[in-house]
C-alpha cells in the first residue's frame, strides 16, 4: 500500500492509504508497531481483528464550491465573525474548551502541551498545511474581542482541509458553528478554491450541519493504534 506519513497524539501516523494490496493488514500489523493507522473501513476491521485499537471512526466529507455556492450567514447579535488573525493564546480558550466529556471527540490532555504541541504548529502551518485565508474566528463583544470559535482551514496534501471547526459550549450560542462554517465556505469559494473537505466523528451531531451546507461523504475510516 501507499499512504502519507503525519503524527498523531504523539504516534507516528499513517493516512490516505491508497492502492491496497492483499497482505496490507500484515504489513501494517508487522511493521507499523506503535503507528497511528488511518484506513478504508473493511482494513480498518481487519486491523482491530489482528489485536489493533480503535482510536477513531471517521466519515470523509467534501463540499464542492462551484455547486454549493455558499452564502455568509450574519453572525447572532453581540458576535462578529473575523479573518483568523490571532495569537494562539487568545484562540486556545474557546479551542481547548469546545470538547467536553461526553463530546465524540473529547479526549484528556494537559492543558499547556495541547497549546505548544498541538495548536500552536496547526495554525503555524507546521501539523497539516499552510493556513488558508479563508479561516475564520468568532469574536464576542466589541473589538478586539473574546475569541469564542472558529473554523481553521488549511492547504493539506488532500487539498484545502478543514482542520478543525470548534466553538466554545459555554460562551458561545448554539447554531453560531453554522454560521462560521458557512463564512468559510463563502470566503473559500470568494477565493476560488474548488473544494473543502474535513472528517467528522461518528456520532458527533455536528455532521447534520456539514450536510445542510454542502458537504456529501466520500469515505468513511477506521484510525487504529496497532
Amino acid at each position: 500500500m501507499s499512504y502519507l506519513k503525519g503524527e498523531r497524539d504523539g504516534l507516528p501516523w499513517a493516512y490516505a492509504i491508497e492502492d491496497i494490496g492483499p497482505d496490507a493488514a500484515e504489513a501494517i500489523t508487522s511493521r507499523l508497531r506503535g503507528w497511528a493507522v488511518s484506513a478504508p473501513i473493511e482494513l480498518g476491521r481487519t486491523l482491530l481483528e489482528r489485536g489493533g485499537r480503535l482510536l477513531r471512526h471517521m466519515t470523509v466529507m467534501q463540499c464542492d464550491l462551484p455547486i454549493a455556492r455558499p452564502v455568509e450567514a450574519a453572525a447572532p447579535d453581540g458576535f462578529r465573525v473575523v479573518s483568523c488573525d490571532r495569537a494562539p493564546a487568545d484562540i486556545f480558550p474557546a479551542w481547548f474548551a469546545a470538547y467536553p466529556p461526553g463530546h465524540p471527540d473529547h479526549r484528556p490532555r494537559d492543558g499547556e502541551k495541547a497549546l505548544n504541541e498541538e495548536l500552536v504548529p496547526l495554525l503555524n502551518g507546521e501539523m497539516i498545511g499552510p493556513l488558508l485565508a479563508c479561516s475564520v474566528l468568532a469574536v464576542r463583544g466589541g473589538s478586539p474581542g473574546e475569541v469564542v470559535g472558529g473554523v481553521i482551514v488549511t492547504d493539506s496534501d488532500r487539498g484545502p482541509w478543514v482542520a478543525d471547526v470548534f466553538r466554545h459550549p459555554e460562551r458561545s450560542p448554539r447554531g453560531l458553528g453554522t454560521v462560521m462554517l458557512s463564512a468559510a465556505l463563502a470566503r473559500a469559494g470568494a477565493d476560488g478554491l474548488p473544494c473543502l473537505g474535513l472528517v467528522v466523528t461518528e456520532g458527533n451531531p455536528a455532521r447534520r450541519v456539514y450536510e445542510r451546507l454542502g458537504f456529501r461523504v466520500i469515505d468513511t475510516t477506521l484510525t487504529v493504534q496497532i
